[in-house]
């Protein structure tokens, strides 16, 4: 077989690839130019990002606390103690100062007086000024001042007081104050976020955060307890003033803390609006509280006693005394009654020996 070559001139093809390898190489320089200049021109130096740069949404109280603070007051009372002079006659009748000074000291001494303060908080209750505080912050007190949030003062007036639950209610010749009326206080749960708002050691209104430790405590410092617990700063000034929910609802009012060293320690307590609202009601309507007596002595049904009286679970309350012509007595309970439910609510008592 015969091969044939057909063959043309090499130098027109050599000077297409040339012209060819110089447009891809300009093009191909053209286009790093391009890109370095166009990275120069679109990145730019890092900017560290600032608070106001970053939309945060912080958690805040402000609104609650703006609202709520115009109904919390600060509670002056002052009274006149006597001095009590026992321990000086006794320095006197010593034989060994009459020995030098005669008898002439021997004359009784008469009892000096003193003005005592006390410094308390309030809420106001109704528009019309009506102030709801604690009776240990006014007791005995003859000289009654209320300082209101833009630091005006007015004499106040006790309206009525109840020591079995620590309450008081004062009223001052004001209209239009900002009100915060007692709110439904069964609600509140343990862990609920709350505010305690008040005057501590008259430093000046003042607002603290915590939340709800515990409900329905019994301490045994008042007759009638069910106070509301709290890990909220509460410090002497603060009897009287809020307690208030996130949303800024009146649930308690503030009234003893639990401490060795005088200050706050994380066991604070209130008193539930709902007693609180029953009290002050009914001390602004008839100027005194009464009370039903039903004549019984209660405890609480524990595992034991519950396995004793065969009953199904350990709860109730177990009627341990009846007073004699009591009302208990003629609706026929008998000491051994256990009570498990008084209309449609559970009774239920805690073990304090739990």
């Amino acid at each position: 077989m015969t091969l044939k070559f057909f063959r043309r001139p090499l130098w027109p093809l050599i000077a297409i690839i040339a012209v060819t390898f110089a447009m891809g190489a300009t093009g191909s320089l053209l286009t790093t130019h391009q890109l370095a200049a166009a990275s120069r021109s679109e990145v730019k130096p890092a900017v560290t990002p600032t608070l106001d740069s970053v939309d945060l949404k912080p958690t805040t109280f402000a609104p609650v606390v703006q609202k709520v603070m115009p109904s919390v007051v600060n509670i002056f009372s002052s009274r006149k103690v006597a001095t009590d002079t026992r321990s000086f006659e006794r320095f006197l009748d010593d034989p060994v100062f009459q020995r030098f000074l005669g008898d002439q000291f021997r004359q009784p001494l008469i009892p000096r007086e003193r003005q005592e303060r006390s410094l308390g908080s309030g809420v106001i209750i109704s528009s019309d000024g009506y102030i709801v505080t604690n009776n240990h912050v006014i007791e005995g007190g003859t000289d009654i001042k209320v300082s209101l949030n833009d630091k005006t003062e007015f004499p106040a007036r006790v309206v009525g007081t109840d020591s079995k639950t620590d309450l008081a209610v004062l009223k001052i010749d004001k209209t239009g104050l900002a009100a915060l009326p007692l709110s439904d206080s069964s609600k509140v749960q343990v862990g609920d976020v709350v505010l305690a708002i008040g005057n501590p050691f008259a430093v000046g209104q003042t607002v603290t955060m915590g939340i709800v430790s515990a409900t329905g405590r019994d301490v045994g410092i008042e007759d009638y307890e069910d106070f509301i617990q709290t890990d909220a700063a509460i410090n002497p000034g603060n009897s009287g003033g809020a307690l208030v929910s996130a949303d800024g609802r009146l649930i308690g009012i503030n009234t003893a803390i639990m401490s060795r060293s005088g200050g706050n320690q994380g066991i604070g307590f209130a008193i539930p609006a709902s007693m609180a609202r029953n009290v002050t009601d009914q001390i602004i309507h008839s100027g005194k509280v009464s009370r039903a007596f039903l004549g019984i002595s209660i405890q609480p049904v524990t595992s034991d006693l519950a396995k004793a009286f065969k009953l199904s679970k350990d709860e109730g309350a177990l009627i341990s005394d009846v007073s004699p012509g009591s009302p208990a007595e003629r609706a026929g309970l008998k000491p051994g009654d256990v009570v498990t439910k008084v209309g449609d609510h559970a009774v239920w008592m805690p073990d304090l020996c739990d």
